[in-house]
């Protein structure tokens, strides 16, 4: 029996496929075995790999973003002019049963040349460039998260419960405290005389939570977390000023965006985390071109350098729609239909770092009163509970925000909320207004001129 055959219109007539690897990356011009050749990860072997596609007449290339591993390819592949797509591993696995190298960037050869790849998203230079000390400090932040744990860890070894009697152990009246114990200070009177003002526990209390057992090893370890810790504050420090002279320099590039003043928020929180120096609210400001994402109930400083750092202000503009951005942070549910009838509609796996800050906003949200982003949030959750909200309420903070960055619009919700400072100060106005009624005062009483 003669075998069928199904053609495929071609798309990509000029395109290759590569399978990146850690040591050695396989690259197909075509299907034959004469046409796939292994190269290796050097810088020289990089600059042969793109001679070699030239030579080749290839004008697009296809390859799966695995790992690390495909950056600096990528890079020499573009600076040579040639179309880069970097696709997602799950749309270039191969047929079960043939798993080689050379099968592998042959299938991506062939998916690519049919036109059945879709490139990933991937910032601007500067953007990747924001992202990457964003990300650094995260890390940062993190491990010295862990070293607060450790120092929590070996304080409640040595039978110091600073824990219990100061509400932060690395405020100032912690840091104080634990900085004379590793110089060697044992006495309680002496150590609960580093109390902060504004503490709330008295210098007694204190002192009767600081009765040790004088452990030499746990003191060393406590003493080795303490430096480890102040390196890493260092050092986030030394990120966060990169951070802001990075943002600086772009900010300085535009004279439009030089004059730009944003409208001070004393009611936002700066959360320990956010950076501290730099004032965000103003760069945010700059840096969007004049769209204030922080007049958003929620939204705070680790959510505006989130947006900064992993889309940017050109990147928001690859999104066609406001469907196609939340959907690419997989906040939109993957609705399954067969014969008319739904079989599932959940939330998408996976997560990425603004997923996470929106959520993380999402769910400041729930905590807040009167407003339109609060009651939407409460709706859903009698609905479907309060994970469904957060989701709903996530995907909803998307959708706003690529509004207020294609369009160049700011926020304007049906009912404005008030912050606490604005509400207090709407309160004193309204008494004032109140009492010279009740006075009957005129201007010239209380010496005000009338023009």
């Amino acid at each position: 029996m003669k075998k069928k055959s199904t053609l495929m219109e071609i798309v990509n007539p000029h395109a290759a496929g590569i399978d990146v690897g850690s040591r050695s990356h396989y690259v197909a011009v075509g299907q034959g075995a004469d046409q796939v050749r292994e190269f290796g990860v050097y810088e020289v072997d990089l600059r042969e790999l793109t001679r070699w596609l030239l030579d080749q007449r290839i004008t697009t290339v296809a390859m799966e973003s695995t790992g690390a591993y495909w950056q600096n390819l990528f890079a020499t592949l573009q600076g040579a002019g040639l179309q880069v797509l970097l696709c997602n591993g799950k749309f270039t696995k191969n047929i079960k049963g043939r798993k080689t190298d050379v099968q592998d960037c042959q299938w991506i050869q062939r998916l690519h040349s049919l036109g059945l790849l879709t490139g990933s998203f991937l910032p601007d230079k500067s953007t990747e460039e924001l992202r990457t000390y964003c990300r650094h400090r995260t890390s940062l932040l993190e491990t010295a998260a862990v070293t607060t744990q450790k120092m929590h860890k070996y304080l409640r070894l040595l039978n110091l419960r600073l824990d219990v009697v100061v509400r932060k152990v690395t405020g100032q009246t912690g840091m104080a405290i634990i900085e004379a114990i590793c110089r060697g200070e044992t006495d309680p009177e002496k150590l609960a005389c580093f109390r902060h003002g504004n503490c709330r526990k008295s210098k007694e209390e204190i002192a009767r939570a600081l009765h040790g057992n004088g452990r030499r090893d746990l003191l060393f370890a406590l003493s080795q977390e303490l430096e480890i810790y102040k390196v890493l504050q260092e050092k986030i420090a030394a990120c966060d000023e990169a951070i802001e002279k990075l943002l600086l320099e772009q900010i300085e590039a535009h004279e439009e965006k030089r004059e730009l003043k944003a409208e001070a928020k004393p009611y936002k929180r700066v959360n320990k985390n956010a950076p501290q120096q730099m004032d965000l609210n103003q760069l945010a400001f700059q840096y969007f071109n004049g769209v204030d994402l922080l007049k958003i109930e929620g939204v705070s400083h680790s959510t505006v350098i989130a947006l900064m750092s992993e889309v940017g202000p050109e990147g928001i503009r690859k999104f066609g729609s406001a469907k196609q951005f939340s959907n690419w942070l997989r906040l939109c549910p993957n609705t399954k239909v067969s014969g008319g009838r739904v079989l599932s509609s959940h939330i998408p796996k996976g997560s990425n770092r603004l997923k996470i800050a929106l959520r993380n906003a999402a769910n400041a949200i729930g905590n807040l009163r009167d407003t339109h982003l609060s009651d939407f949030f409460r709706r859903v959750a009698f609905r479907k509970g309060r994970q469904a909200a957060v989701s709903a309420t996530a995907r909803k903070l998307a959708v706003i925000i690529w509004n207020m960055l294609s369009k160049g619009v700011q926020y304007q919700p049906p009912t404005q909320y008030l912050f606490l400072d604005e509400k207090r100060k709407l309160k004193l106005v309204q008494r004032i207004k109140k009492n010279i009624a009740k006075l009957d005062l005129k201007p010239e009483d209380v010496g005000f001129e009338t023009a």
